[in-house]
This record gives structure tokens, C-alpha cells and sequence, in this order.
């Protein structure tokens, strides 16, 4: 049941989108997922702050939701507060550096590199998150990651106070960051890049790009790559030579395209999903000894077996 108290001094932030048990489906890029009790869009980094300041004594589960792409949210929803930060989109260059608000597509960051004439982020181009979810999970793809071009991210912690942290204090490794451990919200991040032939970039971006949509599913709902890479091994590989393409669980499917892919067909539920993962890792643990670790998030509320 929703605090009444709270609801009404939310309500008086002024710059605040703010909904009631509003589908998470609407924003994941899986299209999967029940209500959440309060979701936030704040307009800017200050409003992001009250929020936090308002929600501080109260037991709140709070989820930071950029671009929903690497989440698989729970067929019954989340209990609690989930912050968007789609308006968190401000962005500068100066000389190399580019200092971008975390609420903004990757992509886009990526775009504005390029526009820029510098090099170093066109690795980003078809990544469909944020920027703040790629600096959670150290995002990366054909050989970069967000490690090489990152030097200062200024975060909120859950009292609503601004804490900034050098690249060494992030931590950043395989699919890992200390966001991933703190009570911090990325807002805002300095990327480092350099000068570069705008040709040579462009020839890059547009190679990566087919390269996606010949390879990936990426015209299908999904969230993204489903199992992080075993050593030694690729999952999509595994999957593949264990006979599980196409495979499916309601409306939940392995994509005949690209087997390290999970696709909504249509009405997959994230209990269709969290099944046919189950299925894939007892498989592959089955065939080859190997756990497969699944990369995306589960948030919220699950149906209980």
C-alpha cells in the first residue's frame, strides 16, 4: 500500500513526471513486465535529488531505469520507486572530452562523437541503452568498453547528495562497476576521446551497425545478450551446438537469428523467460559442465513455484 504521506510530497516537486502503478512493459526494451507502485521522471539532476531527499526515511526499494535494456522486470512489477532518467539528456563537447548526463542513448553519445570528429566510441554506436546503464555494467561490444573512455562520473547517492568518483573508484571490470554495490546513481560522466579522420569514424559506426542487424535480432523485442561469456567459451556457440535455436517457452524464444538472445514474439511473460533460461543453463551445465551466468537484471516481483 502506498504511503499516502509520501505520495502527496512527491507530488509537490515541481519538474516531475510522476505516475502510479505505471506498466514497466511500456519501458523495457523486452516489452515484459507488471506496474511499478511510483515511477519517477525527474527533469533535471536537482529534481532527481528532492526526489531522494523526499523517499530517504521511508522503506523504499528504489530502481534507477535508463533506456530498459538489460532488465527483465517481473510479470507482477516492482514494489517501490523507479526513477527514469530519459530526461536526464543534457550534453557538451569540449576539445575531447564530452560530458553527457546519463539518461541519454549511448548511441547518441556515440553520434555526437562523431559529429565532433573524435574517435574512440564508435563501438557504442548500436548499443541500445543508456549511457548511465552502460557505466553500470561496463558495457562493451566488438572489442571496446566503456572502461577505455571513461575518466569521472558524478553520482546521487539514496540521501540525495553528489558524490564524484574517478575511474579507478568506479572499478569497472567485466560487466561490473561499483555502482553495482553502492546506493549510487550515475547522472553525470566525462568521456575522454581523441581527434580522428570523421571518414574513418563513420566507415567504423557503419560496419559495426550491419554487422548488428545481419547478426542480432535487433529487429525483435529483447534484452540484448542473455548469458555473460563463460570463459574460454562464447554462450551463443554453446547454445547453438546444443541444439537450442529456436527453441521456445510460451511466447519466450531463442533466436533463430542469434542463439545468446532471448525474443518476445509477441506475449512473453518474464516467467516464459526466466523458464526458458532455466531450460538453456541445465542443458548446456548438462552437455558441457559449464554454468551459463545471465547478464540482464531481474527486477521486482516474480510469480512463486
Amino acid at each position: 500500500m502506498l504511503n499516502q504521506n509520501l505520495k502527496a510530497s512527491l507530488e509537490k516537486i515541481k519538474g516531475l513526471d510522476i505516475q502510479f502503478n505505471e506498466p514497466l512493459k511500456k519501458h523495457t526494451t523486452f516489452k515484459i513486465g507488471g506496474p511499478a507502485d511510483i515511477f519517477i521522471t525527474p527533469h533535471n539532476i536537482e529534481n532527481l535529488q528532492k526526489v531522494l531527499r523526499k523517499t530517504k526515511d521511508y522503506d523504499l526499494e528504489i530502481f534507477i531505469l535508463g533506456k530498459g535494456s538489460n532488465v527483465i522486470v517481473g510479470d507482477k512489477g516492482f514494489r517501490g520507486l523507479v526513477i527514469n532518467t530519459e530526461k536526464l539528456n543534457k550534453i557538451k563537447v569540449e576539445e575531447t572530452t564530452i560530458i553527457s548526463e546519463t539518461g541519454i542513448l549511448l548511441s547518441d553519445v556515440s553520434e555526437k562523437a562523431f559529429e565532433a570528429g573524435l574517435t574512440g566510441l564508435e563501438f557504442a554506436s548500436g548499443i541500445p541503452g543508456s549511457l548511465g546503464g552502460a557505466i553500470y555494467m561496463n558495457a562493451g561490444a566488438y572489442g571496446g568498453m566503456i572502461k577505455d573512455v571513461i575518466s569521472e562520473v558524478t553520482c546521487v547517492n539514496h540521501n540525495g547528495e553528489i558524490v564524484v568518483l574517478s575511474k579507478e573508484e568506479l572499478k569497472l571490470s567485466y560487466r561490473h562497476s561499483i555502482l553495482q554495490e553502492e546506493n549510487l546513481i550515475a547522472v553525470k560522466a566525462k568521456i575522454n576521446l581523441k581527434f580522428g579522420n570523421k571518414e574513418e569514424i563513420k566507415d567504423i559506426i557503419n560496419d559495426l551497425t550491419d554487422k548488428r542487424w545481419t547478426k542480432q535480432p535487433m529487429e525483435m523485442p529483447s534484452a540484448g545478450s542473455i548469458f555473460k561469456r563463460p570463459e574460454n567459451h562464447y554462450a551463443s556457440a554453446l547454445i547453438d551446438e546444443a541444439g537450442l535455436k529456436g527453441t521456445r517457452v510460451g511466447d519466450a524464444q531463442i533466436s533463430k537469428k542469434h542463439a545468446g538472445f532471448i525474443v518476445n514474439l509477441g506475449n512473453a511473460s518474464a516467467e516464459d523467460v526466466k523458464n526458458l533460461i532455466n531450460l538453456v543453463q541445465e542443458k548446456i551445465y548438462k552437455k558441457n559442465n559449464i554454468k551459463l551466468e545471465v547478464e540482464p537484471r531481474f527486477i521486482g516481483e516474480f510469480n512463486k513455484h
